[in-house]
C-alpha cells in the first residue's frame, strides 16, 4: 500500500471526525443560547434546555471547564446544605438545594460559548425580547389605568396593587429581568462602534426604561438601573456624572403625579399601600435572626414559619398586609437563612467577578470584549443595590440572567487571552 492510500482514509476519518465535533458544537452552543435567552418569557423552557444541555455536556465526555469561582460556590453550597441539616426540618428546605441547578447555566455557557460575536448575539436577543416584554408590559398599565378609572378607584392604590409583569411572573422578576437587559444594552450601545442598528438599539431602551418607570417598583427605577448607569457613564464619559442629577429632574418633572407620589413613597409612604412600614419590621426581625443563628442561620425556607417567633416584641399585631415569607432584602436573607459564612461567600464570589471584569478592562484587548465587562460590572452594581431592598438572587429568573451575564465576562477575558496569544 502506499503513502497515499495510506494516508487518505486518515484525511478523511479525520474531516469527518472534524465535522462531528464542530456539529456537537453548534448543538451545544444552541443549547446554552436558548436556555439563557428563553428566561425572560419562560422559566420552564430554560430550564429543560439546560437540563438537555448539561446531559448532552456530560455525555460528550468533554473536560470541562469552570470559570475561578468554583471554590466560594462550592463552600456557599455547602453552607446552606449544613444549614439546612441543622434546621430541624430539612425537607422544608429541599427547594433552596434544588436552586443549585440553576447555576449549571455558567457550566454550560462557560464551556460552549466560544467568541465575543456569539456573547452579542445573546444580549442582543435579550433586549429585543426585553422590548417585547416591555410593549406588553405598557398595554397592561395603560388597561389597570383604564380599569381604575372606570371604578373610580384611588389611581395610585388600584394601579401599585396590579402592577405590570410583561412576561413574567411578577413585578419583581420583571424588573430584575428588565434591568439586566437594559444594563447591557447600553453597555453595548455606548462602547461598540456604532451604526444604523444603533438607532434600534436606543429606541429598545427607551421602550424598555419607560416600561421599568411605570412598574413602579423603586428598588429597579430608584436604585438597581440608577447605579447601573453610572457605572456605565462613569467608564464612557465622567462628565455625564455630573449632569446625572439634572437629567433626573427632568425625567421626574414630565412623568405623571402618580409617578412622583411614587418617589415621594420612600419618604412619604401612603400607608400600608406602600411597603416602608414592613420592611423595617422585617429587617429588624431578621436581625433578631441573625443575632441568634449567626454561623448556620435558622435554615433554607425557615423565615416564614419562623417569622413570628423573632419578631421584636414592640411591633404590634397584626402585621402590614404584606408576603412575610422572605427578608426583601438578599444580604439579611442569606445571612438569617444560611448563616453569615454564607453571606460572605456570596459577598466572595461577586466581588471576585467584580474585579476580574475591572482587572480585564486594564490590559489591551483584541477582542472587542470591553463592552462586555463594563456591561457585567453595571449588572453587578444594579444587582448589589437592588438587594438592599429585595431578595433578587432568590428569584430563579434573576439568578439565571445575572449567571449568565457573569459567566459571558469570562468567556471574553478567555477570547482576549486567545486574541493576544504570540501567533
Amino acid at each position: 500500500m502506499t503513502h497515499t492510500e495510506c494516508s487518505l482514509p486518515v484525511r478523511v476519518d479525520a474531516i469527518a471526525s472534524e465535522s462531528s465535533t464542530a456539529k456537537a458544537d453548534r448543538i451545544l452552543y444552541w443549547l446554552a443560547f436558548g436556555s439563557a435567552a428563553s428566561i425572560l418569557f419562560s422559566i420552564a423552557v430554560s430550564q429543560i434546555l439546560l437540563s438537555i444541555g448539561i446531559l448532552a455536556l456530560l455525555v460528550s465526555r468533554r473536560r470541562l471547564r469552570f470559570p475561578p469561582i468554583a471554590l466560594p460556590l462550592g463552600l456557599f453550597f455547602a453552607a446552606t446544605v449544613i444549614a439546612d441539616l441543622l434546621s430541624g426540618d430539612a425537607l422544608r428546605g429541599v427547594p433552596q438545594i434544588r436552586k443549585f441547578f440553576v447555576f449549571g447555566i455558567v457550566l454550560v455557557i462557560f464551556n460552549t460559548f466560544r467568541s465575543v460575536s456569539q456573547i452579542r448575539n445573546l444580549v442582543l436577543s435579550w433586549a429585543a425580547i426585553a422590548t417585547l416584554s416591555a410593549g406588553l408590559a405598557l398595554g397592561q398599565f395603560v388597561r389597570r389605568w383604564n380599569d381604575a378609572v372606570s371604578l373610580h378607584a384611588a389611581l395610585y392604590d388600584y394601579v401599585l396593587d396590579g402592577r405590570i409583569t410583561g412576561f413574567a411572573s411578577h413585578w419583581m422578576t420583571y424588573g430584575g429581568e428588565q434591568m439586566i437587559a437594559l444594563l447591557l444594552l447600553l453597555a453595548l450601545l455606548l462602547f461598540v462602534p456604532g451604526g444604523p442598528w444603533k438607532i434600534v438599539g436606543w429606541g429598545s431602551a427607551a421602550i424598555i426604561w419607560s416600561a421599568i418607570v411605570l412598574g413602579l417598583t423603586r428598588s429597579i427605577f430608584l436604585a438597581a438601573v440608577p447605579a447601573g448607569a453610572l457605572v456605565l457613564a462613569w467608564n464612557y464619559k465622567r462628565w455625564l456624572i455630573c449632569v446625572a442629577p439634572a437629567v433626573a429632574l427632568v425625567m421626574f418633572l414630565a412623568v405623571p403625579p402618580q409617578i412622583q407620589d411614587r418617589v415621594f413613597s420612600v419618604f412619604r409612604p401612603h400607608g400600608e399601600v406602600d411597603s416602608n412600614s414592613r420592611r423595617t419590621i422585617m429587617a429588624r426581625t431578621g436581625l433578631r435572626m441573625i443575632e441568634a443563628h449567626p454561623v448556620f442561620g435558622i435554615g433554607p425556607e425557615q423565615i416564614q414559619p419562623q417569622f413570628l417567633a423573632y419578631l421584636p416584641a414592640d411591633v404590634a399585631q397584626p402585621l402590614p398586609k404584606g408576603w412575610y415569607g422572605h427578608l426583601h432584602n438578599v444580604y439579611l436573607q442569606y445571612a438569617a437563612e444560611r448563616g453569615l459564612p454564607a453571606l460572605a461567600c456570596i459577598l466572595w464570589i461577586i466581588g471576585k467577578m467584580a474585579r476580574d471584569f475591572r482587572e480585564a478592562l486594564k490590559l489591551p484587548t483584541q477582542s472587542g470584549a470591553r463592552f462586555i465587562w463594563l456591561g457585567a460590572l453595571a449588572v453587578i452594581a444594579g444587582i448589589l443595590a437592588e438587594g438592599f431592598f429585595e431578595y433578587n438572587l432568590g428569584d430563579s429568573e434573576v439568578l439565571t440572567m445575572f449567571l449568565a451575564t457573569a459567566t459571558c465576562g469570562y468567556v471574553a477575558i478567555g477570547c482576549r487571552e486567545a486574541s493576544l496569544a504570540p501567533k
